[in-house]
């Protein structure tokens, strides 16, 4: 660290390898889990292919963190992708990366805060007509609580992530050992699977939606300078994160199917209320609802932790101004946490949430695309620097996982294109801002 970074105080190295699982979980398993297999049976509604589909986007998912977990332990700087890509291939991708992936990280603290009144008003009646202002006073609360330091965001993580944990074991074990109505699961058998090209087309389009619900498995990267002995921590943290929620997913799945049949999970937006409602009747929308709430709030706070880094990260290397390096004696980056948290209440207040997160779905595809190539790169141009963890099997493995991601960034504009040429636009006005930000800085020197 610089000088200047002393003087602005130093973050904490205190997390371990509880922490970065943690993070990742909460991080990665969020609503998307209890919706998105209706989309999925819609495509492939035969229950061999439907439980595959979640098995190769968890293997992909893993392909994904054995490779980035290679230079976040090399490099062990907080930031998440930020530091990886500017290290592979130099500012100007670094920058698109770390803007893109900060709005992308503060949207989904906005979202949870709305999501998580929208789903407990039912509950607390007085909620009713005040769903942006007790969401934008959750925000808060977290700004609050994140604000004291690391080490109560370490406890805050694990024990959200553990309450959530407990919650998706206890729901897959009723499904899967409750005695399922006979009127249910035999009323909606598996339809006829697509063949040859439809079948293609409907694997792509499954698959898309299951590598979305995985994302999140870089979150240990966000911490790299906080963690004790990054070299192991932060690889085992990933694989053993990533393992886990594959575990989750599929264990999840197989419990829909028991309890619904796939015929009747095709199309359903919310499979895991049916499967509740299904299992325990009128207190089936109280049991979903209380898991939902229990997943957004691990999700909250991981991504309340993971936003400030990337501000701070990119204010080092004097890329966003001075002030955002300031770290608090408890390990916070606190003017670059607050500025997090406002942007997040910001997009509560003015309902713009939605919008923000369907821009940034292209740049979260190639953000991924950036980063694998930066490991490329990294083995290319420091082949002796010292790498506690290697990729196994690369070239083929970290390669496999880029043209994954290549895939979808092409299918991702073609599907979304709406949203996608803003998303281009957006990129394409990043350069000459990126151009000013450095010009500025040439003048100050």
């Amino acid at each position: 660290m610089t000088d200047t970074s002393d003087r602005r105080g130093r973050l904490h190295r205190v997390l371990g390898l509880a922490f970065g699982v943690a993070v990742l979980i909460g991080n990665t398993i969020l609503i998307g889990i209890l919706r998105t297999p209706g989309d999925v049976a819609a495509q492939l509604p035969s229950p061999a292919l439907f439980i595959g589909v979640w098995i190769i986007g968890g293997l992909y998912a893993l392909l994904g963190a054995t490779s980035l977990a290679e230079p976040g332990a090399m490099l062990a700087r907080s930031g998440g992708q930020y530091p990886i890509v500017r290290r592979g291939l130099g500012e100007y991708p670094a920058f698109v990366v770390g803007w893109s992936d900060w709005i992308s990280t503060c949207g989904p603290v906005a979202l949870g805060g709305m999501v998580f009144t929208e789903y407990l008003e039912p509950l607390v009646p007085a909620l009713a007509g005040r769903r942006v202002a007790a969401g934008v006073a959750l925000v808060l609360l977290f700004g609050l609580l994140l604000w004291r330091g690391i080490r109560i965001g370490d406890l805050s993580q694990q024990i959200l992530t553990a309450a959530k944990a407990l919650a998706f074991g206890g729901l897959i074990a009723a499904c899967l050992l409750l005695p399922v109505p006979a009127d249910t699961a035999s009323s909606a058998r598996a339809g006829a699977a697509p063949s040859s090209f439809a079948l293609m087309t409907a694997m792509v389009l499954a698959l898309q939606a299951v590598i979305y619900t995985y994302d999140g498995w870089t979150g240990p990267l966000y911490f790299g300078e906080e963690t004790r002995n990054p070299g192991r921590a932060i690889p085992r943290s990933m694989v053993l994160g990533v393992l886990l929620v594959i575990l989750i997913y599929v264990l999840v799945n197989v419990a829909f199917v028991r309890v619904l049949g796939i015929g009747r999970m095709a199309g359903d937006p919310f499979v895991a209320a049916s499967a509740g409602k299904a299992l325990f009747g009128a207190r089936g929308d109280l049991v979903i609802r209380l898991l939902v709430l229990i997943s957004i709030l691990s999700g909250m706070n991981a991504c309340a932790l993971m936003a400030s880094r990337v501000l701070l990260a990119m204010s080092r290397d004097r890329l966003l101004p001075a002030a955002l390096a300031t770290v608090n004696p408890g390990g916070t980056p606190s003017v670059a946490h607050w500025t997090s948290i406002a942007v997040a209440a910001g997009f509560i207040i003015t309902g713009t949430v939605n919008s923000v997160l369907a821009l940034c779905a292209f740049f979260f595809v190639a953000n991924y695309t950036l980063s694998f190539l930066s490991v490329f790169a990294l083995r290319r141009k420091e082949p002796d620097t010292p790498r506690p963890w290697r990729v196994p099997g690369f070239p083929f493995t970290t390669g496999l996982a880029l043209l994954g991601s290549l895939a979808f960034l092409i299918g991702s504009v073609v599907s979304d294109w709406s949203n996608s040429w803003k998303s281009m636009l957006l990129l394409a006005l990043s350069y000459p801002v990126y151009r000013f930000v450095v010009a500025r800085r040439e003048v100050r020197r």
